[in-house]
C-alpha cells in the first residue's frame, strides 16, 4: 500500500494557468480534467475551466489545483488550498477517512465519484480541508 499526500491549490479561474506555471518551474507532466470533460458542467462561462488538475515531476515534485466553480464561496486567503490524500485501495482511504472524520465537518461523503471509485472532502476539527480519494486511470473519452 501507499498514500500520498499533496497540495491541492483552488483558484477561481486561473488553475490552468497556475499548474503551466508550475510546470514551467518544476518540470514535469500536466494533466488537466474540466468541468466539461467531467460532465460537471454547472454554469456555461466555466464549462472550460479546471476541475482537476495537476503538475508530476520525475523529482516527485507534486502539486494539484482546481477552479472553485462560482456558486461556491471561495476566499483566498480562508481556503487557498487543500490537502489531497491519495491512496490505492479503498480500505486504505476509508481507514485514514473514518479518523480525519473524528470531529469533522463531512463537506462531501466518502463515496464513488466519476473520476474515483472512492471520493470525498472534509473538513477536519483543526479547520484544514482534505479531499480524500483512490487514485484511478481518468478516461476522459
Amino acid at each position: 500500500m501507499s498514500v500520498n499526500a499533496v497540495t491541492h491549490l483552488n483558484f477561481r479561474g486561473a488553475a490552468r494557468e497556475a499548474l503551466t506555471f508550475y510546470q514551467s518551474v518544476f518540470g514535469g507532466d500536466v494533466a488537466v480534467v474540466t468541468y466539461k470533460d467531467a460532465g460537471n458542467v454547472q454554469a456555461v462561462s466555466e464549462a472550460d475551466q479546471v476541475m482537476w488538475g495537476q503538475v508530476a515531476a520525475d523529482s516527485g515534485f507534486r502539486v494539484m489545483a482546481y477552479d472553485v466553480p462560482s456558486n461556491t464561496p471561495w476566499d483566498q486567503g480562508e481556503n487557498a488550498f487543500f490537502v489531497s490524500l491519495r491512496g490505492e485501495t479503498a480500505e486504505e482511504i476509508t481507514a485514514y477517512w473514518e479518523k480525519l472524520a473524528d470531529g469533522a465537518t463531512v463537506r462531501q461523503p466518502l463515496g464513488p465519484a466519476q473520476w474515483a471509485p472512492l471520493y470525498g472532502m472534509l473538513t477536519d476539527r483543526f479547520g484544514v480541508t482534505w479531499v480524500v480519494d483512490v487514485v484511478s486511470e481518468y478516461d476522459a473519452s
